[in-house]
C-alpha cells in the first residue's frame, strides 16, 4: 500500500485520537492495539516518514493515558460520571443536536396539527384523558390528573414506563436511526398537541408551571436517549474506517453507556411526578426555582461540562 492511501485510510481516525482523549479504559485499550497496529505497519514499509514519527509520538501519548488511569480502575464508579460519560457525550453532541431539531419540530406540528384540526388532540391522547381534563377544568383544579394515584406507586410507574421508552428510542436506532427518529416524532408530537389543548384552554402558563417541574428533565432526557439511537443507527450507516460490524459493536457500546446514564435523570423526574407536581399550588418561585435548576443541570452537565473537559485534558495531554 502506498504511504497517501495509508493515511488517507486512517488519517480521521488519527485525528479522532488526537482531538478526543477518552478516560475509558476498555476504549484506551482499543486505541492502544490499532495505534501499535498502524506505527508496526508504518515501521515496516516508511521508516523514515514524518507520519511514522507523528505516530509512534500518538501512541505514547495513549500508553501514557493507560499507565496514568491504573490506579483509578478501583474508583471505576466515579469515573465514569465524573469523565467518561461527559466526553462520550462530547463526541456525539452532533447526533444530540440533530434529535434536539427533530424533536422539536415534532412539537411544533403536533400544535399546528392541534390548531387545524379539533380531533388531533383526541386522536394524540385519546378521549378519556380529554373528556377527564375538560371535567377536571370545569372543576377548576385543570392538573387534578396528577393527584389521582399515589405518590410511592405513581413515581415507580413512571420511572420505569421513561426508563422503557428511553431504552426504546435506543434500540430501535438499529433500524437504520429511523426507528429513532419515529420515536421522537411521536413524543413530540404528543407534547406539542397536549400543550396546544392548555394553550386553547386558556391554560397554557398553567400547564407549563405544573407539567415542566417533572417535564423539564424528562423530555431533555427523551431527547438524548434519541442521540443515543442515532448514535447506534450511525454506526451502520456510516462505519468510516471500521468494518460494519466493528463499528456497530463501538456505537451499541456508546449508545448503551449513554442511555444507562440518562437513568438517574429519569429517577429525578419520576420522583418529581409522583411527589412534587401534584402539588399544583405551590408558589410560583417554586416552580420556576425546580424548572430553573433542571435545565441548568441538563446545560451543564450534558453540553458545557464536556466541552470544558475535553479542553482541560487536551491541555494536559500537550504538557505530557
Amino acid at each position: 500500500m502506498r504511504e497517501a492511501a495509508f493515511i488517507k485510510q486512517n488519517l480521521a481516525k488519527w485525528k479522532r485520537y488526537a482531538t478526543e482523549p477518552t478516560a475509558n479504559p476498555d476504549e484506551l485499550a482499543d486505541r492502544f492495539i490499532e495505534l501499535t497496529d498502524d506505527l508496526s505497519f508504518a515501521r515496516t514499509f516508511y521508516p523514515d516518514s514524518d507520519n511514522t514519527d507523528y505516530l509512534n509520538s500518538l501512541t505514547g501519548k495513549v500508553h501514557q493515558t493507560i499507565y496514568r488511569n491504573k490506579k483509578e480502575k478501583s474508583n471505576r464508579f466515579v469515573l465514569f460520571w465524573k469523565q467518561e460519560l461527559p466526553l462520550l457525550f462530547r463526541r456525539y453532541h452532533r447526533q444530540l443536536f440533530y434529535a434536539f431539531l427533530i424533536f422539536a419540530a415534532s412539537v411544533f406540528i403536533g400544535a399546528v396539527s392541534a390548531a387545524y384540526d379539533d380531533t388531533f388532540v383526541r386522536l394524540i391522547l385519546g378521549d378519556q384523558y380529554v373528556n377527564q381534563t375538560i371535567e377536571n377544568i370545569r372543576k377548576g383544579d385543570p392538573m387534578a390528573v396528577y393527584k389521582k394515584t399515589g405518590e410511592t406507586s405513581m413515581f415507580l410507574f413512571i420511572t420505569y414506563n421513561n426508563i422503557k421508552v428511553a431504552f426504546t428510542a435506543f434500540v430501535m436506532g438499529a433500524l437504520f436511526s429511523v426507528g429513532t427518529f419515529w420515536i421522537l416524532l411521536q413524543n413530540g408530537i404528543m407534547l406539542g398537541a397536549f400543550q396546544f389543548f392548555f394553550y386553547k384552554k386558556g391554560l397554557l402558563l398553567t400547564s407549563m408551571l405544573t407539567i415542566w417541574i417533572h417535564g423539564t428533565l424528562e423530555i431533555s432526557a427523551i431527547i438524548i436517549a434519541g442521540c443515543a439511537g442515532f448514535v447506534l443507527g450511525n454506526s451502520l450507516l456510516f462505519p468510516k474506517t471500521f468494518s460494519r460490524m466493528e463499528s456497530f459493536r463501538r456505537g451499541a457500546k456508546d449508545g448503551l453507556k449513554i442511555v444507562v446514564g440518562l437513568v438517574p435523570i429519569f429517577i429525578m423526574a419520576g420522583f418529581l411526578e409522583g411527589f412534587v407536581t401534584r402539588h399544583t399550588q405551590m408558589p410560583l418561585f417554586a416552580s420556576l426555582l425546580i424548572i430553573g435548576g433542571s435545565a441548568a443541570l441538563i446545560v451543564f452537565y450534558f453540553l458545557l461540562y464536556p466541552y470544558w473537559l475535553q479542553a482541560r485534558l487536551s491541555d494536559e495531554r500537550s504538557v505530557d
